[in-house]
């Protein structure tokens, strides 16, 4: 049975505040020992930097260690059946990304459901992403861009981080808004798409910015526009790409859950120490640093958040036909 719209998104932001049969544990003396951060990708990565960055915040500001422990594997959903199946008390997190929005309705038979089994705790940021070509394609808008395209269907190819990655399906949204034809090409990983993009072997990438800004200030390769709904204060001269294709949007984004049952005390708690790293100058100095915009939100908007990017990829997903590796 599929739910309708508005019920389904009620129903997710309104889940974060129902009672559960927690475990005992004492809210006003957490954290008591270390506090594990599980994350779904290897180590280095933007998730694995994400979470090292505001469990350093965290660790100041609560007194205790928020370690982060890597569980990469099956594009992070081993790390998330791990932290589902975990004792709700809090001292074991999971740092989430977009990718979980997009596995829902990539994979089939997942052994929980994420909106179901997971207590949203706080986003930490959004990462835009930004359409960029190689010089050596003939355009510089992108209206130009989609005339182009349109031209020529079938002969421009798009790279991707993999199947199923924010790249594929920012891309696979603009194509189902444009009806353009390009052809994906999933790489095994970011940097070696970047690679080919550079060295002309595709034309094309819906790449996050943190990823494209050294490219893109050297005059490598040429943005035509920004994926977020607003212009994106490091490039502000970049147009928003909603201006041409009206109501797209994509952007990556990053941010804390736990258990389902966690207690609502420590919930709440750490959504305020992490919205409080979100206002801080310094913290928020060092996000701007890495290419990327504070996000913060209540649990409940942060509940009602994923379940919108849950829905809005899974109808790309199925319009798309995308299947996993």
């Amino acid at each position: 049975m599929t739910l309708p719209r508005r019920r389904f998104l009620g129903l997710a932001a309104s889940a974060a505040a129902l009672p559960f049969a927690a475990p005992a544990v004492r809210a006003d003396t957490y954290p008591a020992r270390p506090v594990r951060m599980i994350n779904g990708f290897p180590a280095g990565g933007p998730s694995d930097i994400f979470g090292r960055l505001f469990g350093q915040w965290l660790s100041q500001h609560l007194g205790q260690t928020f370690l982060m422990e890597s569980r990469p594997g099956a594009g992070s959903n081993i790390a998330t059946d791990f932290v589902v199946r975990a004792a709700a008390d809090g001292y074991t997190l999971f740092v989430m990304t977009s990718a979980n929005t997009i596995n829902a309705t990539l994979y089939d038979n997942l052994p929980y459901n994420f909106i179901r089994d997971m207590a949203p705790i706080a986003s930490f940021v959004r990462v835009p992403q930004v359409l960029e070509v190689n010089p050596s394609l003939p355009v510089h808008t992108v209206p130009e861009f989609i005339a182009y395209a349109k031209a020529n269907p079938g002969k421009l190819t798009m790279g991707s981080a993999g199947i199923g990655t924010v790249q594929h399906v920012a891309g696979e949204l603009f194509k189902f808004m444009t009806g353009v034809d390009i052809v994906h090409v999933p790489y095994r990983g970011q940097a070696p798409a970047l690679v080919d993009l550079l060295g002309g072997q595709i034309q094309l990438m819906f790449d996050t910015v943190p990823a494209a800004l050294p490219s893109l200030k050297a005059g490598k390769l040429r943005a035509l526009a920004v994926t977020t709904t607003t212009q994106f204060p490091a490039m502000p001269e970049l147009p928003v790409m909603a201006d041409f294709v009206p109501g797209y949007e994509s952007s990556a984004f990053y941010g804390m859950t736990a258990p389902r049952a966690t207690p609502t005390e420590i919930v709440e708690l750490l959504n305020r120490q992490i919205n409080a790293g979100l206002a801080d100058e310094t913290m928020k100095t060092r996000i701007a640093e890495l290419g990327c915009l504070p996000l913060p939100l209540s649990r409940g908007a942060f509940a009602g958040f994923i379940a919108e990017e849950t829905e809005k990829w899974g109808k790309v997903v199925k319009a798309a036909s995308i299947k996993p590796e």
